[in-house]
């Protein structure tokens, strides 16, 4: 059983109950860590207090992760209240509504841009500024969440995409150099789950049921399995992992392809 129990970790993505990010931040407050959670905006604010009622002792701070300065914030204030870090998990990710609903060949640079900061190079900047609070510790884990859409084409994913592919190519590049340095990076894969950011794409509901109809385990991808997988990368369990894609998506990865909604 994975025991966090003294462990420090910062948790960066919480938008609603529904968050992957806090699916694993409750598995891992359950594990006995204490927790930092941020919000990227005051209309987010009231949602990841109310939820972070329920952990014991949590830190709570802004971190738009767009904002270079709002990152050197974040480090200082996770420096001052558990002196080192001991875990990083990145949930952030975001595309502009009208590039999950146009073609592709029609996404917009601002669009594009937009979709490789936040979703991306934010896993960058806020490693970059973590990194020291992880070496106070010995060492740490860093996780984040991507998505088969990377290497397949699924209908209305669009640059998500294009910005997930390039997510799971800075897992290992960030992987190399931060390795000596004792830290490890990897990423999970989950197979589709109605989050926030799910309702943004249009005919997601058929995409759960193509998964229904071919992943092995005929059924779709709970939040709990998905937290369950967390708890071994960030633990001292996957202390040799460094560098990886875990699929967590029924084994639908080893069996077949989406169709779009309209077939």
């Amino acid at each position: 059983m994975s025991t966090l129990t003294g462990k420090n970790g910062l948790i960066v993505g919480v938008a609603n109950k529904r968050s992957i990010s806090w699916a694993i931040a409750q598995a891992a407050s359950a594990a006995g860590a204490r927790l930092a959670l941020t919000y990227p905006s005051a209309r987010l604010e009231e949602n990841v207090r109310d939820l972070a009622a329920q952990l014991e002792q949590p830190v709570i701070a802004p971190c738009d992760v767009a904002s270079d300065e709002q990152i050197a914030d974040l480090a200082v204030t996770l420096d001052r209240e558990f002196g080192g870090l001991d875990f990083f998990v990145h949930g952030a990710a975001f595309a502009p509504a009208p590039e999950l609903s146009n073609p592709f060949v029609d996404t917009s640079r601002e669009g594009f841009r937009v979709a490789l900061d936040v979703s991306v190079y934010s896993l960058v900047s806020l490693s970059r500024a973590v990194a020291p609070l992880m070496e106070k510790r010995g060492g740490g884990s860093i996780l984040t969440l991507t998505f088969i859409g990377s290497q397949r084409v699924f209908p209305n994913y669009n640059v998500m995409g294009v910005a997930k592919a390039a997510l799971e190519a800075s897992v290992r590049y960030l992987a190399a150099d931060l390795g000596p340095r004792g830290i490890r990076v990897n990423a999970i894969s989950a197979g589709p789950i109605k989050t926030l950011a799910a309702a943004g794409i249009s005919g997601f509901s058929n995409i759960l049921q193509v998964y229904r109809d071919r992943a092995p385990l005929r059924r779709n991808t709970e939040l709990a399995e998905v937290a369950d997988a967390a708890l071994f990368l960030l633990d001292s369990a996957s202390r040799g992992v460094t560098g990886e894609v875990l699929l967590v998506d029924s084994g639908f990865h080893v069996s077949g392809g989406v169709t779009s909604p309209q077939s």
